[in-house]
């Protein structure tokens, strides 16, 4: 004896089944959008998520991404020049973030390393505003693209290498950590409440926007937005008379002047987000375990405790003069970085051995880089050894 449900089915009248086949039609077309939809959300990243990272090709070595954060030009090509011809084909690759507009060509370059380098999309950069990381997010994200570079330098256009190619790009491969100088600077003011909570005060830092990453931290910058945001909203550069004397050195500068602020409100606002940025968003995702807690990129910072001296901790720049070989020799010899703050020592190693602290240094003028070219001081290293396995 047939079951109840199939006597009533064929029991139906055939207006009722026509009825019943339209009801069928009207909900099998909602039903398969909404298949669909659930089948692109899992098959696609959540928005500002990246996707897992791209293992390099098998059929070639992995790559050092060179970033070069430039306001126009690379003045310095010709010896970035002789620094890339001394490395293998194949083992670097070049990104440049310019002005808007600016093209990298024979005209505006004598360097083929850079000819069209230039970044398809780029942003007008204001120092101590957020488009300073905004431009550094852009040259990431480029570099990425390139499932081979496997390591990213961050460098400006008075960058400098210390060594040959073939020296930094062991140094950088035998490292499985980012370098980033980061640390808590319990004197400065320039941690706003308002950041709180996406960025809690324990995870405040500090340190140099001169940063190499292995390639899952490029990762990590490119996929925040949330960090990224407070930081637009909460930390911005003041700008202020005492800051820069006269008017139209601040105009020169590309500067917004403001008016001065008194007490908290100048301590609220008055941030440089590349001195933060970084170090921040590794701090508040945990990633800090996993850096070399220090800069390659060497400064010498004007620390002049002259109240008239308008560039007191400013970088100061090497000319012919102050960039001989054995001024060079100098900075290659520091092994150890000392941080007061933290009362921490950070002595230089590389896969656990002891190598030189610095494999780059600004800010060097044309004439100071043509010293470098001239007396060969770009070489290997007489006595630092990296033990390395490709």
């Amino acid at each position: 004896m047939p079951v109840k449900r199939s006597a009533s089915v064929a029991a139906l009248p055939p207006a009722g089944r026509r009825a019943r086949a339209r009801l069928c039609l009207r909900l099998a077309a909602p039903l398969s959008f909404l298949l669909l939809l659930a089948a692109l959300l899992r098959a696609q990243p959540l928005l500002g998520v990246l996707p897992p990272a791209a293992p390099p090709p098998a059929a070639g070595p992995a790559k050092v991404a060179f970033l070069f954060l430039v306001r126009a030009g690379v003045p310095l090509d010709f010896l970035w020049e002789a620094f890339f011809r001394s490395g293998e084909e194949g083992r670097f690759s070049v990104y440049v973030h310019s002005a808007p507009g600016f093209q990298l060509d024979r005209t505006t370059t004598g360097s083929p390393y850079f000819y069209g380098r230039q970044l398809a999309r780029s942003v007008k950069v204001v120092w101590g505003e957020a488009t300073m990381v905004e431009a550094e997010r852009l040259l990431f994200a480029a570099a990425l693209q390139d499932p081979a570079n496997q390591r990213f330098v961050l460098l400006s256009d008075s960058c400098v290498p210390l060594y040959n190619f073939s020296y930094i790009y062991t140094y950088l491969m035998a490292s499985p950590k980012s370098f980033v100088d980061s640390f808590v600077d319990k004197t400065e003011k320039r941690y706003n409440q308002n950041m709180s909570p996406a960025i809690p005060k324990d995870k405040w830092r500090k340190g140099s926007q001169w940063v190499v990453l292995i390639r899952k931290h490029a990762e990590v910058v490119v996929g925040d937005r949330n960090v990224l945001q407070v930081f637009r909203r909460h930390c911005k550069m003041v700008v202020t008379q005492r800051l820069l004397g006269r008017r139209p050195n601040a105009r020169r500068l590309g500067f917004n002047l403001r008016r001065n602020q008194k007490g908290a409100a100048l301590q609220e606002h008055d941030c440089i987000p590349d001195e933060h940025y970084v170090q921040t968003l590794f701090s508040i995702k945990g990633l800090e375990d996993e850096l070399e807690r220090r800069t390659l990129t060497y400064t010498s910072w004007n620390q002049s405790s002259n109240p008239k001296d308008k560039m007191t901790w400013h970088p100061m720049k090497f000319e012919y003069d102050s960039s001989s070989p054995e001024q060079i020799s100098a900075i290659k010899s520091i092994d150890h970085v000392n941080y007061q703050m933290e009362y921490r020592t950070e002595w230089c190693q590389c896969n656990g051995t002891s190598v030189p602290c610095f494999l780059f240094a600004r800010k060097f003028s044309y004439s100071a880089a043509m010293h470098l070219l001239e007396q060969g001081v770009i070489g290997p290293p007489k006595s630092a050894q990296l033990l390395v396995n490709f």
